[in-house]
């Protein structure tokens, strides 16, 4: 550990000790109430107009679970507010922007190509290496982090952004070394669908950032729909002034709402990655834990456990009953093995393009090839987890994941 990053983490620890002290008095020094929220957006940004008040349900259980259930640190508490803060400033941002752009609600969003898949079953290489097709568009992190004004094909290899998003990012890896061994960061790296849909505050992001079943729990029973609204509009901020390329998205969460991301994209292409789930939820669990404990304590990693296993296989679940109800035609739909995957990637996105009807180009090929030896698995260290640390095993994991393994014949992978 440098000793820019033992001093950080003093300092986390002296911050968090006062916090501490100051709880015992009754004081709470960083305001989670909803009006204080919105004032400081409105005053940050001068504006008033959020496009629309459907979210204000979901900040509002978001933010009690956030003083009742989170057991945040003075640290956490005053992460939760800036996270919270930016995606409200945003919100009015874009709002603003497509009054000022009338080119944006023009645009028109074809063919869109989901991957989607439990975490560690290869979502990201492809991702990754489908973003490199010219003919391609993913939503790279900076200007989901910063998205106004709508970025522009002049400036988008030099854009200020970008600096000022690896500036804000060196913040999680200080806050959470361990986390680019389990996700690479990068402000010109793709990035998930979680954070788009994190702006209309109906997204599991917040559920596994913070510990808050409650909000959770209220989330599994909603029509996500207006989340897939408010993705689509964000993509089409983005794509106002650029070329309207091909958009290649990413998010395993997508699960949990395959109907409503078919009503709102319904000639959407939709590649799944298979692999034994044993081998995702403990890295899932690690993820969580990862991202909780620079926040919260204490944490309670059986309870982690148990939540990722009937979070996830509800996720599967539905996303099955997608499947088999045949409403969608099987032809959008393309299933990639996690081993078949990484033993030839190039082959696979050959399958993936041939199925969809994509031409797949020489420069395209060539752009992945570069891709993937510049960016060698384990890059950034190897992720090490252990199920039994969440009171997970492998038998009762396997009973779990019964009907989604039978279904796609999955496998057991080596313990």
């Amino acid at each position: 550990m440098s000793l820019s990053t033992s001093s950080f983490q003093a300092g986390i620890y002296l911050v968090n000790t006062a916090g501490r002290g100051l709880r015992r008095l009754g004081i709470e020094p960083v305001s989670l109430e909803e009006d204080s929220l919105l004032e400081a957006a409105c005053r940050a940004t001068g504006l008033d107009d959020f496009g629309g008040d459907e979210f204000r349900e979901p900040l509002r259980l978001i933010l009690d679970g956030l003083q009742t259930e989170a057991r945040l640190t003075l640290l956490g508490r005053l992460a939760a507010r800036q996270d919270l803060l930016g995606l409200l400033t945003t919100r009015l941002r874009l709002a603003e922007d497509r009054k000022r752009y009338p080119g944006i609600a023009e645009q028109r969003i074809e063919r869109p190509m989901f991957i989607i898949g439990l975490p560690r079953t290869g979502t990201t290489l492809l991702h990754h290496l489908i973003s490199q097709d010219p003919a391609s568009r993913a939503a790279l992190t900076w200007e989901v982090m910063a998205p106004s004004p709508p970025p522009d094909d002049a400036g988008y290899e030099t854009d200020p952004r970008i600096d000022r998003a690896e500036r804000q990012l060196r913040w999680l890896d200080w806050l959470a070394p361990e986390f680019k061994t389990i996700h690479p960061l990068g402000a010109r790296l793709a990035i998930e669908c979680i954070a788009i849909l994190s702006h209309s505050f109906l997204s599991s992001r917040f559920h596994t950032t913070y510990r808050l079943p409650s909000y959770q729990a209220w989330l599994k029973k909603q029509d996500m729909r207006p989340a897939y609204v408010y993705h689509r509009r964000f993509l089409e901020h983005l794509q106002s002034r650029t070329r309207n390329n091909r958009w290649v998205l990413k998010a395993p969460a997508h699960f949990y709402a395959m109907d409503s991301l078919f009503a709102i994209y319904p000639d959407a292409l939709v590649v799944q990655t298979h692999r034994d789930p044993r081998t995702a939820l403990g890295s899932v669990a690690s993820l969580t834990v990862s991202l909780q404990s620079a926040f919260a304590e204490p944490l309670d990693l059986p309870e982690i456990g148990r939540e990722v296993v009937q979070s996830w296989t509800e996720g599967l679940a539905r996303a099955l009953r997608v499947r088999q109800a045949g409403t969608i035609p099987a032809e959008r739909f393309f299933d990639v093995r996690y081993h078949d995957l990484v033993s030839d990637p190039i082959a696979t996105i050959r399958e993936i393009y041939t199925h969809f009807g994509l031409p797949l180009t020489a420069e395209a090929e060539l752009r992945m090839r570069q891709h993937l030896a510049g960016n060698p698995q384990h890059k950034h260290g190897r992720h090490a987890y252990d199920l039994k640390r969440f009171a997970l095993d492998g038998p009762s994991l396997d009973q779990s994941f019964r009907s989604y393994r039978e279904f796609f014949a999955i496998d057991p992978e080596p313990a």
